[in-house]
């Protein structure tokens, strides 16, 4: 017997590719795919399609691509599409007009152990903030943002070293699975809904707001945990920084991201921030607590290199850190 849901899905990002594929092979009935408008990019400028699009494309699903949600010819042809359950994964805040036109609601899948880690990064903030785990969570949407009624959720541990990158992948794996869960759930009407405020017992929960660039700059007087954990929870996207300034010079700023470290525990009588190297393998940072050591960097404008490529051709001797 074939799925009868008729299901509109919503997303942009690689992130929500799985998901969707992971419905579609189902053989749930996808009537429709929304996602963000084609954008220009790179060098050229030309047109790119969102990764959810080529899905879709290659798939043969119908795509809808609204300038504005609002839009009363968008909203006509969402309407004509007689969804039973809207699915949103990655994608922008939704007017009520269109969450609340299903029946069944609009699902969210949000990459966190709601009501933990509302907001726009999630997956980034649980690292920088060193939480030792995180997970993956359904919902239906309602008007305040992540707070709606609580459908499933799946843990997932966060190692010692595990980078932000690594995180996402692995919630875009079980949050696939768990989406699929409870589309099939819904589809038999055999599952529950949780309030969220009910698992906070009376605390406020921890927000995970946008991340803008000088959020992402180092703080070389922090703690050694509080910096590795800030890097790691930055990488790859959207890249920790810092300054290097020759020395003499008030001008001369290079600036460069971070990708990969070491914590290296150790009681030292070093200035905050001070660097040490062998000029051939090593670019130690000195902070509270220890030692940063990076081992894969990228100076503005270059390509990502390991240290000891940067050091073949960069006297670091010559430069310290702008703090």
């Amino acid at each position: 017997m074939g799925h009868k849901l008729r299901i509109v899905y919503m997303g942009t990002p690689e992130f929500a590719v799985l998901p969707l594929k992971k419905i579609v092979e189902a053989g749930f009935q996808v009537v429709g795919v929304v996602t963000n408008p084609d954008k220009p990019a790179g060098r050229g400028q030309q047109l790119q399609e969102s990764a959810v699009k080529k899905y879709a494309r290659e798939a043969g699903l119908r795509i809808l691509q609204p300038e504005r949600f609002r839009d009363e010819e968008f909203l006509k042809q969402l309407a004509e599409l007689k969804a039973d359950l809207q699915l949103v994964v990655a994608f922008k805040m939704l007017p009520e007009v269109v969450w609340s036109m299903p029946p069944l609601g609009t699902v969210n899948l949000h990459a966190s152990l709601l009501p933990d880690y509302r907001g726009a990064a999630p997956i980034n903030r649980a690292v920088m903030n060193g939480e030792t785990y995180s997970g993956v969570t359904t919902f239906l949407l309602k008007h305040e943002i992540d707070t709606g009624n609580i459908i499933f959720q799946q843990r997932v541990e966060i190692g010692e070293k595990m980078t932000a990158g690594e995180l996402h992948d692995e919630l875009m794996v079980k949050g696939a699975d768990l989406l699929l869960k409870t589309v099939q759930a819904m589809e038999e009407g055999k599952y529950t809904l949780t309030d969220q405020s009910s698992l906070l017992q009376g605390r406020e929960a921890i927000h995970a707001p946008k991340i803008f660039k000088e959020d992402m700059k180092i703080q070389w007087n922090g703690e050694l945990e509080t910096i590795y954990n800030h890097i790691r929870g930055l990488s790859p996207f959207p890249g920790a920084w810092s300054e290097l300034q020759a020395i003499g010079s008030k001008e001369a700023l290079l600036i460069f991201k971070i990708f990969e470290v070491q914590k290296i525990q150790q009681t030292h009588h070093q200035a905050f921030g001070e660097i040490h190297t062998d000029g051939k393998t090593t670019f130690d940072v000195y902070v509270k607590g220890g030692i940063i050591r990076i081992l894969e960097l990228q100076l503005s404008g270059k390509k990502r290199m390991r240290i000891e490529d940067f050091l073949r051709g960069f006297r670091l001797e010559d430069y310290r850190l702008k703090c």
